[in-house]
């Protein structure tokens, strides 16, 4: 086989895109020396989206002072493009669910203002294109913590500024952009997202994901009712209806929030991944791709990461085998198009044995063995 390409996605809370490519690609080369094996690190918008952007493109690391989700003062590391023009950052660096303890996790609380920070510096350094993941957040303020570091202000009925949180969008009763950072005229955003969940309702931001970032029962309807009154105001002020948008209500509403005042698009993220790859061309001549991910389930396909890849590989024709520490639903895995789904675990183990990095790469690398040694016994190498 002359060519093989690799597309994981990180095993969560295990092992990187970027090791695991690293023992596929030794264990394919032990067996078949003379092939070329290609590498493309894959996120889907929320953790690791940053790093995996940033090996598809020329860029230069930059670092800057921002604040966490609760406005403690953090640094945070983003990409700059080595022409200046393109900042590529992930909302989850300076507002992401991990940077708040459990015990003070809640989205009523939390706010974005620190990813408007780094969207800050990038525009002070000149950029002018930005390309931002926003999954894994620990916000449900619609943005207006990310706003309110570019310049608006949010005010309520007797004129006084608002503290950019969830908890202020119900007592929002005017915007004041006057002051937004003039250069994001000139800006434009693509906002890579994971979910295409609307801005508000029982599938929207808070009913879907504010529990799982520590909100109560009563704070998730509290938080919907925030989302719900903060949409009327931008459909009367801002003459945009935000509210059925898919992917409005991802981030915390932040999807839909920025919409109405930045030049943006929302676009799936790993799409927005394998188009700066040019994945669809790289495959073409390739004879099979590994692709994986910590848990494969009937959402594998649907949509992220490997629903991302598995789509443009069935459109080139090109065989799809899918690795996981846990599979579930394999025959449905296999009707969507995988060629084959196989999981890495030689024998039942603990749930933290399973999740060793080392441990979980030494299981890559002996299943991928195991598959191009079949692949071999019936398409001899070159």
């Amino acid at each position: 086989m002359k060519k093989i390409i690799l597309a994981f996605d990180s095993f969560k809370g295990s092992a990187s895109s970027l090791d695991i490519a690293r023992s596929a690609r030794k264990a394919i080369l032990k067996e078949y020396p003379l092939c070329d094996v290609v590498s493309f690190p894959i996120a889907d918008g929320g953790e690791g989206t940053t790093e995996a952007i940033c090996t598809g493109l020329n860029v230069n690391k930059v670092s800057c002072a921002a604040h966490d989700p609760l406005m403690n003062p953090i640094e945070v590391t983003y990409g700059i493009t080595k022409d200046g023009t393109t900042a590529v950052l992930e909302m989850a660096a300076a507002s992401g669910l991990p940077l708040v303890p459990d015990s003070l996790r809640n989205p009523m609380n939390t706010s974005t203002y620190g990813t408007g920070e780094v969207i800050l510096d990038a525009l002070n350094k000149g950029c002018r294109r930005f390309i931002m993941g926003i999954g894994g957040s620990a916000t449900n303020d619609a943005g207006i913590g990310m706003l309110a570091a570019l310049g608006v202000r949010f005010l309520d009925l007797s004129g006084n500024v608002l503290e950019p949180k969830g908890s202020s969008l119900i007592q929002i009763a005017s915007i004041d952009d006057s002051c937004l950072h003039p250069a994001l005229k000139e800006s434009f955003f693509t906002i890579a997202c994971d979910v295409n969940n609307p801005f508000y309702g029982l599938q929207g931001a808070a009913f879907v994901y504010a529990p799982q970032k520590g909100a109560s029962p009563d704070e998730v309807k509290a938080l919907d009712e925030g989302l719900r009154h903060y949409a009327d105001i931008i459909r009367i002020q801002r003459k945009m209806d935000i509210a059925s948008i898919p992917g409005s209500g991802a981030a915390g509403g932040m999807g839909g929030g920025l919409l109405p005042f930045l030049h943006a698009e929302l676009k799936p993220g790993i799409d927005t991944i394998l188009d700066i790859f040019n994945f669809r061309e790289a495959i073409r001549n390739a004879g099979l791709i590994f692709t994986g991910e910590g848990k494969l389930d009937v959402q594998t396909g649907m949509g992220k990461a490997l629903g991302g890849i598995l789509k443009i590989a069935n459109e080139e024709s090109v065989p799809v085998i899918a690795l996981g520490g846990c599979v579930e639903a394999t025959e449905l895995l296999n009707e969507m198009g995988f060629t084959t789904v196989l999981s890495i675990q030689p024998s039942p183990v603990s749930l933290e044995q399973a999740m060793l990095a080392e441990f979980t790469l030494d299981n890559i690398g002996r299943t991928i063995t195991q598959v191009i040694r079949l692949v071999k016994a019936v398409t001899p190498a070159p």
